[in-house]
């Protein structure tokens, strides 16, 4: 009877711990970057994939929303300030922003990363139905979505998990 009862309480142990990771796993919110190909303004082809090993921002932007066109310094900066040590960064202006008021805004601003058009809509729907802006996917070395950040990102947040995700190797 007592064996009955000690293997009834492992059971129940093994259980709540198998709970417990599937909660942390769960709450973490890490799922895997949708496979998509981003179009540059000059019409190059980026598999999601070719970026495996480098920390990935994707921003959802738009010329027409204030919010993104306040960011986009900031974004610039951090792009600047990590692209050396593996981060990559793909600005992707929503469908609905007229393909040549993009290009003016990325000239006339010198953005130093791939901004991407997404005539379509398929990216932003890949990616969750992306409809407000802006929105900031940050994806880890081995393509894994790990923050989706609405609005406008505290900036001191998102460096410290810049760093974070670029020490780490692609295995952790």
């Amino acid at each position: 009877m007592e064996r009955l009862k000690n293997l009834r309480f492992l059971i129940l142990l093994v259980l709540a711990a198998l709970l417990g990771l599937f909660l942390a796993q769960a709450v973490s919110q890490v799922w895997p970057a949708p496979q998509v190909t981003f179009t540059s303004l000059n019409g190059e082809k980026i598999p999601i994939d070719t970026l495996h090993g480098k920390v990935v921002l994707v921003n959802f932007w738009a010329t027409s929303c204030t919010g993104c066109i306040r960011e986009m310094p900031r974004l610039t900066d951090t792009y600047r300030k990590y692209r050396a040590q593996g981060l990559e960064t793909i600005a992707v202006a929503m469908s609905y922003d007229p393909p040549n008021y993009v290009l003016n805004y990325t000239e006339k601003n010198s953005l130093p990363f791939v901004v991407a058009l997404d005539v379509q809509g398929t990216i932003a729907q890949a990616f969750g139905d992306v409809s407000v802006t802006p929105t900031t996917f940050v994806i880890d070395k081995r393509g894994n979505i790990i923050k989706r950040i609405v609005g406008e990102p505290d900036f001191a947040q998102l460096d410290q998990l810049i760093e974070k995700k670029l020490a780490a190797s692609v295995g952790v």
